[in-house]
């Protein structure tokens, strides 16, 4: 009988590990939540530059005795051009949204706003992203829910839109909302 060399063996048992920590790591729970560090922290500050001829966004804002949202957005975002409906249509509803708009030039911000409609009772301006690096936001777009306080709640990274956004967003909202 011959004898079988431990060097053809390993790669397939290699191979074989590898499925098995894939299999069972993308099946687990929350593999798509990106934690933040803040959830049950106070709210990091905010830049007190403001967009022109918007106002800026205060810590009285994020502290206002409501629950309120922090988008953080760019006009040159696609996923963020996909999600302003919806912000416009929590603003119709009476929902508090506050915007940091990084990492974007002025003068086609302020056009978006003016084309697309403002959802946002005060939009700060962070051309350079160092809020949304405190904030420990990864990229646009995403949106943080405050207590009343100014704690937050949830963070949620992309769009307002499709099943992630009904199915962990929403009820996160509504729990904040007490609905």
């Amino acid at each position: 009988m011959a004898k079988v060399s431990p060097l053809v063996i390993l790669p397939p048992v290699i191979f074989a590990a590898f499925g098995a920590m894939a299999y069972f790591g993308l099946g687990r729970e929350g593999v798509n939540d990106l934690p933040s560090t803040f959830v049950g922290q106070p709210a990091p500050s905010v830049t007190d530059a403001a967009l022109p001829g918007y106002p800026a966004v205060t810590r009285d804002m994020l502290e206002s005795g409501e629950v309120t949202l922090v988008n953080f957005w760019a006009s040159w975002c696609p996923p963020c051009r996909a999600e302003h409906p919806k912000l416009m249509e929590m603003q119709a509803d009476g929902l508090k949204i506050v915007s940091v708009n990084f990492k974007d030039k002025a003068d086609q911000a302020i056009s978006y706003l003016k084309d697309e409609g403002n959802p946002f009772i005060a939009v700060a301006f962070d051309p350079a992203g160092r809020t949304a690096i405190e904030w420990g936001v990864t990229g646009p777009p995403e949106t943080f829910i405050l207590d009343e306080q100014g704690k937050v709640l949830f963070r949620f990274a992309g769009p307002l839109i499709g099943a992630d956004y009904e199915h962990r967003f929403l009820p996160a909202l509504n729990a904040a909302l007490g609905k």
